[in-house]
């Protein structure tokens, strides 16, 4: 029977880590941001991340710099990172977006990392700079690329956004509103809408099933 071999170096990146080493991040959509910036009211306590904002934000498993670092430092005592283009003084160059470039080094192999820090300023938007390119250019070396395949895939679907419903079921919602005789202002509360042209596609069977409700017990 032939042991088990345990990855070191590089091929220690690519082992999943354990879930005690994996956090929850919010990503809300600009909307959902926007929303919870006009009216704080509209924000939770979120009890996945610990975090204030809107009850509808999809939530990222994601690998904190902390257990990066342990994971770096398991795989190349000597690994290292620099930036990839710096002013005179050393400090990085900040590119338009406001994000920054490393060079991450393990086992003598190099690999480039992209790192921003959206809505913050200071010496706080720098170090999660810092700690996004990390794991970026980290990813590079397959680190937490599970997490990272799967976020990708919330990230794209949440900045689309929900499929809205089409002219037709606008037509049919608005046809039963007038056959039951609704009160159109309490139907768009009761969905949560300013108007019905804003209804996810998700919605529209409940919404119908609601409107048909009406019609049965008329």
């Amino acid at each position: 029977m032939s042991e088990k071999v345990t990855p070191t170096g590089l091929a220690l990146l690519r082992v999943p880590f354990p879930a005690h080493q994996i956090s929850r991040l919010p990503k809300p959509t600009k909307r959902q941001t926007e929303e919870v910036k006009a009216n704080f009211k509209a924000g939770i306590r979120c009890k996945e991340c610990g975090q204030w904002h809107h009850p509808d934000v999809v939530h990222l498993d994601y690998v904190g710099h902390a257990a990066l670092t342990d994971r770096l430092l398991e795989a190349d005592s000597a690994w290292n990172w620099e930036f990839a283009a710096a002013n005179q003084d050393g400090t990085p160059i900040i590119d338009k977006d406001g994000g920054i470039w490393i060079r991450l080094t393990v086992c003598g192999v190099t690999r480039l990392g992209y790192g921003d820090a959206p809505d913050k300023t200071g010496g706080n938007a720098m170090k999660e700079r810092i700690g996004d390119a990390l794991r970026n250019a980290a990813m590079r070396f397959g680190a937490a690329l599970d997490l990272w395949h799967k976020g990708e895939l919330h990230v794209s679907d949440d900045d689309k956004g929900p499929d809205m419903i089409t002219a037709a079921h606008i037509a049919n919602i608005t046809a039963l509103i007038d056959e039951v005789k609704a009160d159109k202002d309490a139907f768009l509360k009761y969905c949560k809408l300013n108007a019905i042209e804003d209804m996810p596609l998700l919605q529209y069977p409940s919404a119908i099933k609601a409107l048909e409700a009406k019609r049965k017990s008329s």
